[in-house]
Parts: structure tokens; C-alpha cells; sequence
């Protein structure tokens, strides 16, 4: 006969091992890149009836200390000039803090796009096998929202999404292949797929070549007009897995940053 205690003990067990699995699944190891990573690129508008060379980005990598734990801070800017910037102004400051593990800590995002200007922000709190989400946006000097967002499933934000791409196995995907994982968008975690479209050759604007492997992003999202190429990014098919490429829908059009110069590879 089963008595109550070796029901107590099963019990445990099994929400140790459910623990176990969800924190398995939020853990990556890193072998794409290193703390000093500097990529520059040339910035690119599109709206239908423009597309011309705008401004410049960035994405770096650096060593951090968050909370009192190690940890990597990493920021993307987005800098429109020019003529095409003075028709639709584009200067984001994206930063994100995330562990060693790859997990995201912390998202913000400081935007002027158009005549818009929002404040973005989102706090990770693991707790066991939950996850909880603090989202805050400020839009034009309004607050919109102010919210707890919970779940039981790894969730990326719009940077740390990268270093999670650059770490995943694409070994025998094929063209049409997906992986399924969940992204924060705004107050709300939705589905998001990356779906691996194959491997090309480019050319990049420091006059190199790279064979990549091409990827989109597919959010599932109302705020995203094309969902099945939401974000695209083409990586190098190598160890460094740096992204080459990098297409993101605004409203109105889109932008692309392509590859200028890269600096402080973690496999030279």
C-alpha cells in the first residue's frame, strides 16, 4: 500500500524534475561570442518609395555586473542622418543585461522613431519554474502600462533574442524548418518562431564576403503589419555566428543594418 509519505515524496520528485526541465530549457551555453565584441553598420530606410543608405548602428558585448551577479550588457543603437533620416527619424538605444546562461535580467529601449518617443522596459524575476515579467512603456510622456506578465516558458526580448540565435544548432535544418519560442511584446508573451531559411553568400560593406545562414522571425503579434518577416537576420555560418544582416519592420517601412566592421571576435 502507498502510504501519504511516499505520495509526498513522488510529489516533490516530480516538481523537481519539472523544475529541473524548464530551467534546462532556459539555459544556453554561449561558444558564439565574448565580452568586447564591437559591430559597426551602415543603416538602411526603406518606405516604398525610398530606400537609401540613413545612418549608422551598433551592437556591443561587455562584461557587467547585475544585481551582484556576472552577467553581459549589451546595446544596439540605431542612428538615422541624412535625407532619409530627416523624412522618418530613427534613434533607438536598445540594452539588455543577461546571464551567462544567455537568460535575459533586463530589456530597455529608448526610441525616437517618427515623432514618437517611448520609453521600454521589462525586468525578469525567476522564480522556480515560473517566470515573471515586469513590462513598462512610456509613449509620448504618457505611461501606457505597468504590468506583471507570468509565465512558465523561456522569454526573450527584442535583443536578447539575438545572442539566443546565435547560440541555437542548425545543424540538419532544412529549408522551412522551425524552432519555437516565446517572445515579450509589450505586456504580452507571444509565440515567435525562427524559421531557418537556408545558407547564401553576402557581401558585407567592409567589402568581405560571408557565407550566412539566413533567418526570419516570425512574431505573433497585431503590432508587427508582416508577421512572417517581423525580423530577418542573416548570421555568419561559422563559430563567431555574427549577425551580417538585419531587417526590422517599422510602420510604416522597414530598416536594415549591414555589417560595416567587426572588432573583438571571440574566434579570430
Amino acid at each position: 500500500m502507498i502510504n501519504q509519505k511516499t505520495i509526498s515524496i513522488v510529489i516533490v520528485l516530480f516538481s523537481l524534475f519539472t523544475f529541473m526541465q524548464v530551467s534546462a530549457q532556459c539555459k544556453l551555453t554561449n561558444t558564439a561570442f565574448a565580452s568586447g565584441e564591437d559591430i559597426r553598420y551602415d543603416l538602411y530606410l526603406n518606405f516604398g518609395f525610398l530606400n537609401a543608405r540613413a545612418g549608422r548602428g551598433s551592437l556591443s558585448v561587455t562584461e557587467a555586473n547585475y544585481r551582484g551577479e556576472n552577467a553581459y550588457k549589451m546595446v544596439m543603437l540605431l542612428n538615422t542622418s541624412g535625407l532619409a533620416g530627416n523624412i522618418y527619424t530613427v534613434n533607438d538605444t536598445l540594452t539588455s543585461f543577461i546571464d551567462k546562461d544567455l537568460r535575459p535580467l533586463l530589456f530597455t529601449k529608448e526610441a525616437f522613431e517618427g515623432r514618437d518617443y517611448s520609453v521600454e522596459r521589462q525586468s525578469y524575476i525567476y522564480e522556480g519554474n515560473k517566470l515573471k515579467i515586469r513590462a513598462f512603456r512610456i509613449w509620448n510622456g504618457e505611461e501606457q502600462f505597468d504590468e506583471v506578465v507570468s509565465s512558465d516558458q523561456c522569454t526573450y526580448d527584442y535583443l536578447s533574442v539575438l545572442p539566443y540565435i546565435r547560440n541555437l544548432d542548425y545543424t540538419g535544418m532544412k529549408p522551412g524548418d522551425r524552432h519555437p519560442i516565446r517572445f515579450i511584446s509589450g505586456r504580452k508573451s507571444v509565440n515567435m518562431y525562427v524559421n531557418y531559411q537556408g545558407i547564401s553568400s553576402v557581401k558585407a560593406n567592409n567589402g568581405e564576403k560571408y557565407e550566412v545562414i539566413n533567418l526570419s522571425l516570425t512574431i505573433l503579434d497585431e503590432a508587427f503589419s508582416n508577421q512572417k518577416d517581423a525580423l530577418k537576420a542573416s548570421i555568419t555560418n561559422d563559430k563567431n555566428r555574427i549577425p551580417v544582416i538585419i531587417d526590422t519592420t517599422l510602420k510604416i517601412g522597414s530598416v536594415r543594418a549591414v555589417l560595416r566592421d567587426v572588432s573583438g571576435v571571440r574566434h579570430p
